[in-house]
């Protein structure tokens, strides 16, 4: 087996690259995952797991068989080299580099009756986890991101999804894409915006339903108003007319789970 024991090691070097650029990370389609509960997540979303790197005072060889679907390249690596990639501080001893999915809508599969989370332009890491989150805690078909401003596979946001970047369908794209997108799959599309809107809780979210929020400093766009089956709004009584995206998302979706029984998609 392999050993690593310099940070000054090329291949190291590189995977500090994968962590910090995302242009690394787009040229060799590859990226870092950490931790037990993130490796076997995407394993089990189909992610392809090309080599891990382990401290073995840690983590044993038997227990990343059993977090990984078939065999891969082990390299075993001291403490200096993995406090050098490790992006947490929690400590778990065990790194994967995994190659990235296509995000075309194209590959997206739907039900026939989906229901799909779309946020336009989101740019805090945090906030796009918390979207995934909440996306597989309501068993949604799909998130889209739409004129994405971050790259998906950004430490950050595999970290605050806490795994979830690998249970959800992810596709991005421009907005004039998703619209054409749900429109040519006769998917309603609602869109919580302050102008020209009404409560959320009026509509039908019992079709197949895309369900549109956008960033906490703009809003939506006017494509996306200017399009949508209907604009919505969340009701607030407070002094301000705002509220984390996150957590409007959050509402929207389980209105429109609560309108469907709470029924698995």
């Amino acid at each position: 087996m392999k050993q690593i024991t310099s940070i000054q090691n090329p291949f190291i070097k590189s995977l500090v690259l994968l962590q910090e650029k995302a242009k690394a990370r787009k040229q060799t389609g590859t990226f870092l995952i950490e931790g037990k509960r993130e490796i076997s997540l995407a394993t089990k979303g189909g992610y392809e797991i090309e080599t891990v790197l382990f401290l073995p005072e840690l983590i044993s060889e038997n227990e990343i068989n059993k977090l990984t679907s078939k065999q891969v390249n082990l390299i075993e690596i001291n403490k200096d080299v993995y406090q050098k990639l490790a992006y947490r501080d929690t400590t778990e001893g065990i790194l994967a580099i995994a190659k990235t999915k296509s995000l075309q809508l194209s590959d997206l599969k739907l039900t026939d009756n989906p229901l799909i989370l779309v946020a336009e332009a989101p740019e805090k890491p945090g906030n796009i986890g918390a979207l995934l989150r909440t996306a597989d805690a309501a068993n949604l078909n799909a998130v889209i991101i739409a004129n994405s401003k971050s790259d998906l596979y950004n430490p950050n946001i595999v970290r605050s999804s806490v795994g979830c970047l690998f249970t959800n369908q992810i596709a991005t794209g421009t907005t004039t894409e998703i619209i054409d997108f749900l429109k040519e799959n006769k998917i309603n599309f609602y869109c919580a915006t302050l102008q020209n809107s009404t409560s959320y809780h009026t509509q039908d979210f019992t079709t197949p339903t895309a369900l549109v929020v956008g960033t906490e400093a703009t809003g939506l766009t006017q494509e996306w108003r200017d399009a949508a089956t209907q604009n919505i709004i969340i009701p607030m009584e407070g002094e301000i007319d705002s509220m984390n995206v996150s957590v409007a998302a959050a509402i929207l979706i389980f209105e429109a789970k609560r309108q469907r029984g709470f029924n698995q998609l």
